[in-house]
């Protein structure tokens, strides 16, 4: 719809938001001494990119990142912050992204043969950019931003490749508008509609959405839009994963109304570069 293009074209020109970054945030803290290490100080690559994730596994936004991360193929660090605790979030973490949330993306660039930077070195080596906001980051690996130019090869040779993620390029104009829409439908329907009914209001809601996107699921699939893993199925599974640990989604029951859903997860956790991002030392909701 109308109203969906324009809230997805809104978030693609947002340096942070609630509604794609964790909102489980804690009080800024001093630096502890396995925290006080400068980002990036140990990345060194062959490649003209280095990349580094910023992330909690257990908050829903930053997997999404990570899902588009692993599908991607895109080589990366990952480093995780503690949003609680005695530890707390380090100077160096505020600085790359002051709202104090996950995930963020930080690449460098160098035109050397090798990258060793530091991002809080004001003598930075290549060129940093920072995506601190989980929307950003899908909207820069669908569009080749944050990808190592021999990976790209990689995908562009491997499509048919289980799990590899179909970059927008690749992809059709239908076929990247699906891909907005699920997008749109997770962000402006699912999150507000499931956190109420989790929190005690009426799952009825929550059943009848759950029948709406059901019908927006590749008749053929096995992903959201298709054969291939693209940004849509990155976007939703974190947060249809968890309403299914909740609630249950599909089954005997619900197999009319919920029953491509149903299949859609099942591919989902049996893909190997997705099942690694699947949580397990607990999970957050996204509030």
């Amino acid at each position: 719809s109308t109203s969906m293009t324009s809230s997805r074209e809104s978030r693609r020109h947002t340096t942070s938001s609630s509604s794609s970054s964790s909102s489980l945030s804690a009080k800024k803290s001093s630096s502890s001494p396995s925290n006080s290490t400068p980002l990036l100080s140990t990345i060194t690559t062959t490649t003209t990119t280095a990349t580094q994730f910023i992330t909690n596994k257990r908050c829903p936004y930053a997997q999404k990142a990570w899902l588009a991360l692993e599908t991607s193929a895109v080589p990366y660090a990952m480093r995780e912050v503690s949003l609680y605790g005695s530890g707390g979030k380090p100077d160096w973490f505020w600085e790359l992204n002051p709202a104090g949330t996950v995930p963020i993306v930080v690449t460098v660039t160098s035109s050397s043969s090798s990258v060793t930077a530091e991002v809080d070195d004001d003598g930075k080596e290549g060129r940093v950019e920072v995506f601190a906001d989980s929307e950003l980051i899908l909207d820069a690996i669908g569009n080749g931003r944050i990808v190592a130019s021999d990976t790209m090869d990689t995908i562009d040779t491997n499509e048919d490749k289980e799990g590899a993620l179909l970059l927008a390029g690749k992809m059709s104009e239908e076929e990247n508008a699906r891909v907005d829409r699920w997008r749109s439908a997770i962000s402006d329907k699912l999150v507000p509609v499931g956190k109420s009914a989790v929190l005690g209001g009426s799952s009825s809601k929550l059943r009848s959405l759950l029948k709406e996107m059901n019908e927006l699921v590749d008749e053929d699939g096995p992903y959201l839009v298709g054969n291939r893993v693209t940004l849509a199925d990155c976007a939703a599974f974190p947060f249809l994963w968890r309403i299914d640990r909740e609630f249950g989604i599909g089954g005997t029951e619900k197999e009319n109304d919920e029953g491509k859903l149903r299949a859609w997860l099942d591919a989902c956790v049996n893909t190997a570069s997705m099942k690694r991002t699947i949580p397990v030392r607990g999970w957050w909701w996204w509030w």
